[in-house]
């Protein structure tokens, strides 16, 4: 992909301000798939949530690479660059505080969505997931 940017505080700032992002990760032949997901601010990186049997979970297991952009609803790029970066599963602890970091972000929508996400199985069904931008200057594993 083209657009491609250094990641310093500001972009992490600007993407913990979009309502949505578009998390892209990698099949194992390199095809792009991204997804439209929350993500909140969790000091120096983003972390969304998932459902564990996701997609998007697999291939971060294979392959930690992902790209990162502002997008809408429905997962089209709204403005911004895309910025590379590095996702990991977080543990039991880290997925806990993934939630509560977007239950905050999001308010009353993401405190009702975390709530349901509880009933639903919470902690066995779902998982954070930590994405650390790449450094200023480090984009060749992305592109």
């Amino acid at each position: 992909m083209t657009g491609y940017v250094e990641a310093m505080p500001d972009e992490l700032e600007r993407l913990r301000r979009e309502k949505y992002v578009l998390l892209t990760t990698f099949r194992k032949n390199g095809d792009p798939v991204p997804t439209p997901v929350w993500s909140a601010r969790d000091g120096d990186r983003l972390v969304v949530f998932s459902e564990r049997a996701a997609g998007k979970v697999k291939r971060i297991r294979r392959d930690p690479r992902v790209e990162v952009t502002a997008c809408d609803l429905r997962g089209r790029r709204t403005h911004g660059p895309t910025v590379p970066g590095t996702a990991r599963i977080l543990d039991d602890e880290g997925s806990d505080r993934a939630r509560a970091a977007i239950a905050r972000e999001y308010g009353l929508v993401g405190h009702v969505t975390m709530f349901f996400s509880r009933l639903r199985g919470g902690r066995q069904r779902t998982v954070g997931i930590a994405v650390e931008l790449a450094p200023a200057g480090d984009h060749s594993s992305s592109g």
